[in-house]
């Protein structure tokens, strides 16, 4: 379980890192169907990307640690959970974005689950070894 979560924790890590990125070098360019936006929302795009950039480095950070902070994970999958909570909230008061947007609401809305559950598990696994139970026993 611990390296599941390891694991999943460090590519949603690399893969928001990566995003933030391209998004701050490229900036409004970046976003499908929308280059025609001026300074303002170009600034914008940039900015939150660099902290996008660095919600990935804490995912990394978050699965080079031993144990896993269980905490830690909750936290961060309940900020990308309020991001699907943001995109649908758009949906519903201005309607469907550009096609991409729509897999990307999807995966926030499938993944932060699916990083609470594997926070609890590995909790467990963590905390049953600390009393001397073999994690063959689960």
């Amino acid at each position: 379980m611990a390296a599941t979560l390891r694991w999943l924790s460090w590519a949603m890590g690399v893969a928001c890192v990566l995003i933030g990125a391209y998004h701050v070098l490229l900036g409004i360019d970046s976003v499908p169907g929308e280059a025609g936006a001026g300074a303002t929302v170009d600034s914008r795009e940039r900015f939150y990307n660099a902290i996008f950039l660095g919600y990935g480095l804490a995912w990394i950070w978050a699965a080079r640690q031993s144990p896993i902070p269980a905490n830690a994970i909750r936290w961060l999958a309940a900020v990308f959970a309020f991001g699907a909570f943001g995109r649908l909230l758009s949906m519903a008061v201005h309607g469907q974005p550009h096609w991409f947007q729509i897999p990307l609401t999807v995966l926030e809305v499938v993944l932060p689950p699916l990083f609470f559950w594997l926070a609890a598990a590995d909790e467990q696994v963590h905390h049953r070894r600390g009393r001397g139970v073999p994690s063959t026993a689960l």
